[in-house]
C-alpha cells in the first residue's frame, strides 16, 4: 500500500498557456476568474491535503458552457476539474496538475419532475436538500443522504450513499440516465427514464463513480420514492460498541426493513452533545429510523426494541415528531464538524471502509483496539446497517508524526477490511487518498483495465487527472 502523502511531491503541474487564459476570458467574461481568493476556494475540500489552487475558475451555467470549456482545454492539454460545493473527503477536486476548476453550482435547475413515473431530471449543481424541497409538494422524495448538502453531480461522481442506503441503495441504484461532456467536448446522453434496459454497454454506471476522470456530468435523471406514510426515529444506548454492532447485525439478518441505522461511538456522542446541546447519554449509540405505514413502523420498532434489549440496549427513546427527528438527524450530520471542534485547529484524516455485515463486529472491534492504543484522538460514526463505517483521526496538521500515525492506522484498517472481503471505500471514493488501496483491492489486472478505459475515453488525460490512479 502507498499513501498519497508519498505521491504528491512527484506529481508535476502542467503549464497554463497564456492563449488558453485569453480564450477563457474572451468566452466567459465575468464568469472566468484568476483571482487568488476564488482559486483558493476551489482548491480545497474536506480532505487533509494541501495542494496549490487551480490556475483559473470558470462558472458554468449550461451544458454548452462545459462543452466549450473542454473544447478549449483539450488542444492545450489543460486539466479540467469539476467542482460542486467542495464537500468531498478524499481530495477529488484538488488541482494536483493545475488547470481549470469548472464550478457547476450555478447549474442548479430542477428540469423535469415526472411524478407519475417517479423520476426527476436535474442539473448537476442541484443539491439534495434543494431537490427534496422542490419535491415536497408532490409527496415524493429522493432518499440518498451523504450528510453534507452535496450537489447531485458530485454525488454521482463519487457514487455516494449515506444514511438511507441500507433501505434505498446508493447512487448506483438510483441514477437512470446522465448527460455528460466527454474529453473531446462532445455532449452525450446515457440511459433513459425507463427503469431497465438491455441496450448495449451500461455507460451510465461507467460514469457514476468515475470521479470526473472520464467526463463532466451536467444533468442527471434519478429515481424518486413516495414520502412514507409514517416515520419514526429512535435512539438506543449500549454498554459497549460491540453490543451496538451485534444488535445491528441481528436487525439486518432478521430482515427488518429499517430505513436508517447509524452508529455513534462515545467520542462522537460527546462531540454532538457539546455542539448541539442534546444531553444524550455518553455511551455507544444507535440512531435508527423506520418508514412505512403506521402499523408496519410500529411492528418494525417493536422488533428492534426487543432485539436491542437482549444485547444490553438501554434508554430506548422515540422521536416521532418531525421536530424531534430533525434535531437528532441534524446532530448526526454535524458529527464530523462537532468532532473537529473538540480539538481546535485540528484536521481529520477520515476512513471509509465497508465489510459484509457478518464481519462488521470483528472489523470495528479490532479498529477500536488499535485506535485506543495509538493515543490519537478519534471518533467513529457509521452507516452500519450496510456494513459501512468511518473513523475520523483528529490530528494536529503541524505535527508530522500525528499525520503519519493516522495514515498507519488507516492502512491497518483498510488491510483488515480487504481481508474480511470488504472494500477500501464504501462511499467516499478513491480520489487521492486511496490510490494504493485500489491496487490492493482490484489487483494489477483490474487497475490496468480501468486505466485502459481512461486512456480510451480521455487520451489527453485532461479530465481530473491524478485521481483514482496515476496515468
Amino acid at each position: 500500500m502507498n499513501a498519497p502523502i508519498d505521491l504528491l511531491p512527484r506529481i508535476a503541474r502542467r503549464p497554463m498557456p497564456a492563449a488558453m487564459l485569453a480564450a477563457l476570458k474572451a468566452h466567459f467574461g465575468e464568469r472566468f476568474s484568476t483571482a487568488q481568493a476564488i482559486r483558493e476556494q476551489h482548491g480545497r475540500d474536506e480532505s487533509p491535503f494541501d495542494v496549490p489552487a487551480p490556475d483559473a475558475v470558470v462558472f458554468a451555467t449550461s451544458n454548452e458552457d462545459v462543452a466549450a470549456l473542454v473544447a478549449l482545454a483539450q488542444p492545450h492539454g489543460v486539466p479540467v476539474i469539476p467542482f460542486g460545493i467542495g464537500s468531498s473527503l478524499e481530495g477529488h477536486l484538488l488541482a494536483v496538475q493545475g488547470g481549470v476548476s469548472v464550478d457547476l453550482s450555478r447549474m442548479n435547475q430542477v428540469l423535469r419532475v415526472n411524478a407519475e413515473d417517479l423520476t426527476v431530471t436535474v442539473q448537476a449543481g442541484v443539491t439534495r436538500k434543494q431537490l427534496n424541497e422542490a419535491l415536497r409538494h408532490d409527496g415524493l422524495f429522493f432518499p440518498i443522504d451523504p450528510g453534507a448538502d452535496a450537489t447531485l453531480g458530485g454525488m454521482c461522481a463519487t457514487r455516494a450513499s449515506g444514511t438511507n442506503a441500507v433501505r434505498y441503495g446508493t447512487m448506483r441504484e438510483n441514477v437512470l440516465g446522465l448527460t455528460v461532456v466527454t474529453a473531446s467536448g462532445e455532449l452525450i446522453h446515457t440511459g433513459s427514464r425507463a427503469r431497465k434496459s438491455s441496450a448495449g454497454y451500461d455507460l451510465t454506471r461507467l460514469f457514476v463513480g468515475s470521479e470526473g476522470t472520464l467526463g463532466v456530468i451536467t444533468e442527471i435523471t434519478l429515481k424518486l420514492y413516495p414520502l412514507p406514510e409514517a416515520v419514526s426515529a429512535a435512539v438506543c444506548h449500549f454498554p459497549s460498541i460491540d453490543a451496538a454492532v451485534r444488535s445491528t447485525i441481528q436487525i439486518i439478518q432478521m430482515g427488518v426493513p429499517i430505513a436508517r441505522c447509524e452508529l455513534l461511538d462515545v467520542h462522537a456522542v460527546r462531540a454532538v452533545n457539546a455542539h448541539d446541546h442534546l444531553g444524550l447519554r455518553e455511551a455507544p449509540m444507535l440512531l435508527m429510523e423506520f418508514h412505512g405505514s403506521p402499523a408496519s413502523v410500529q411492528e418494525q420498532a417493536e422488533t428492534v426494541q426487543a432485539l436491542t434489549a437482549d444485547l444490553g440496549g438501554e434508554d430506548f427513546q422515540w422521536a416521532t415528531t418531525p421536530e424531534e427527528r430533525t434535531r437528532l438527524w441534524t446532530a448526526r450530520h454535524h458529527a464530523y464538524f462537532s468532532a473537529l471542534q473538540t480539538r481546535p485547529g485540528c484536521r481529520a484524516v477520515t476512513t471509509d471502509t465497508c465489510v459484509p455485515i457478518s464481519r462488521l463486529a470483528e472489523c470495528i472491534n479490532e479498529t477500536v483496539a488499535e485506535a485506543d492504543a495509538s493515543g490519537v484522538p478519534y471518533f467513529i460514526v457509521g452507516h452500519v446497517g450496510d456494513g459501512n463505517f468511518h473513523v475520523g483521526y483528529l490530528i494536529d496538521p503541524t505535527a508530522p508524526g500525528e499525520r503519519a500515525e493516522a495514515e498507519r492506522l488507516n492502512q491497518l484498517l483498510v488491510a483488515r477490511a480487504l481481508r474480511l472481503e470488504g472494500t477500501c471505500t464504501g462511499e467516499h471514493g478513491i480520489g487521492l487518498h486511496k490510490m494504493g488501496f485500489l491496487l490492493d483491492e482490484a489487483g494489477a489486472g483490474g487497475v490496468a483495465l480501468m486505466r485502459q478505459i481512461k486512456h480510451a475515453l480521455d487520451p489527453g488525460n485532461i479530465m481530473n487527472p491524478g485521481k483514482i490512479f496515476t496515468w
